[in-house]
């Protein structure tokens, strides 16, 4: 058989494996109503089916050269910084765009991932897509991280939200009538659940909507899956010694304990670093403890404020039987939205990705909607929902 047969035989092979294995419509688990009902009319995207990247459909390599992507596309976005003190003398950034946003336009605050900050692609995408439709984003770059020195002998952590409270309070102060959502990207979407769900009555009165992205709903889990060989195990590694070169420029951390310093820096996967530092650091019995502490997969149900979530079927770091699908089957104010593919934080689509991803529409759209409700509707929505059990 002639070479260009057997080419033509497995492009058409891979196309229909393609076509009927990896084009899907996603999953919208959340409980039927209103909420729902809103979603499906105004977020179009909602109702389309995802079609990954054709060339780059695997997990790992959507995660991987998702980063590389964006990176080469979006330039360095020129943020106006505010250095933000908090209450026991700490510094954060926010780093905020309005560009060409009316004065009294919409803001969404966006947390970044583990060792994330403002100039972060996967944040730039973001940011550009909501300053796009008129809204204003404020980026909370997390202590220690966005080119802020540390003050005090302290970082942050998945199970700790008391930082977030501070600068959703600042944030509502500073800007009153500005109506506010909020996004938060893989860790960065745990400490904002964790803040939906332990500072419910403040998240409501703060907040019109939230959105999650890619986060690790059960932390355990996520922790076992990303330690599997061999390339979950090389992303595992890359981010520990993303986090000890985080922990490592801080002398103050270490409070003169050579020994400590030398046993986190020692870490090898994201589980040792967190048991060697972050556990200790924030004072937990053990690493199990905080990660206990930090899973959302059970406190979906304290959740007050219309939260959008995406995450994908594949996820190395969360694997499907992980997402609370059925928690959020039973939600009248959470939406899970789970794509076949996509990894983690990818999310590609389109022959070459370009600006345009499936992430940053759904991110749009969604904001947009809630956002800007010229006609009331989703006000209308929300009262419903305050006014149901859930």
């Amino acid at each position: 058989m002639p070479r260009y047969h057997l080419f033509f035989i497995a492009t058409i092979s891979y196309l229909v494996y393609y076509l009927v294995e990896v084009v899907k419509r996603p999953i919208l688990a959340v409980k039927p109503g209103i909420f729902k009902n809103y979603l499906i009319k105004n977020v179009p995207i909602l109702n389309q089916q995802f079609y990954p990247t054709i060339w780059c459909v695997e997990s790992r390599v959507q995660t991987v050269f998702a980063s590389f992507v964006r990176a080469s596309i979006m330039p360095p976005i020129d943020y106006e910084r505010e250095v933000l003190q908090l209450s026991d003398g700490g510094e954060v950034a926010l780093d905020w765009l309005t560009k060409g946003c009316d004065m009294n336009a919409p803001i969404i605050i966006i947390l970044p991932g583990l060792t994330g900050e403002s100039q972060a692609e996967y944040i730039k995408f973001l940011v550009t897509a909501a300053n796009e439709k008129g809204i204003k984003c404020c980026v909370f770059n997390n202590r220690g991280l966005g080119g802020i020195q540390l003050k005090t002998p302290r970082l942050y952590c998945a199970a700790n939200c008391e930082d977030l409270s501070e600068v959703m309070k600042h944030v509502h102060k500073k800007f009153p009538d500005c109506i506010k959502g909020a996004a938060g990207v893989s860790m960065g979407g745990l400490i904002l659940g964790n803040y939906l769900s332990e500072h419910q009555n403040e998240a409501a009165e703060i907040l019109t909507a939230a959105k999650l992205i890619s986060v690790p709903w059960d932390v355990e889990k996520g922790t076992k899956s990303i330690e599997k060989p061999f390339l979950n195990m090389t992303l595992n590694r890359h981010l520990c010694y993303s986090l000890c070169r985080t922990v490592e420029k801080y002398d103050i951390l270490f409070k003169d304990s050579s020994t400590w310093r030398e046993k986190v820096l020692s870490s090898q996967t994201i589980k040792e670093f967190d048991s060697n530092f972050t556990s200790v650091h924030f004072g937990f019995e053990s690493v199990d403890t905080y990660y206990s502490k930090a899973t959302l997969h059970q406190k979906l149900h304290k959740i007050k404020v219309p939260t959008l979530c995406l995450s994908a079927a594949d996820d190395p770091f969360q694997p499907l039987d992980a997402i609370p699908i059925k928690a959020a089957e039973e939600s009248s104010h959470c939406c899970i939205v789970v794509t076949a593919r996509g990894g983690h934080i990818g999310f590609l689509d389109g022959i070459w990705p370009n600006k345009d991803q499936y992430m940053s529409r759904l991110f749009a759209q969604y904001f947009s909607a809630v956002l800007f409700d010229k006609e009331n509707e989703f006000i209308e929505v929300v009262k419903m929902l305050d006014n149901s059990d859930f």
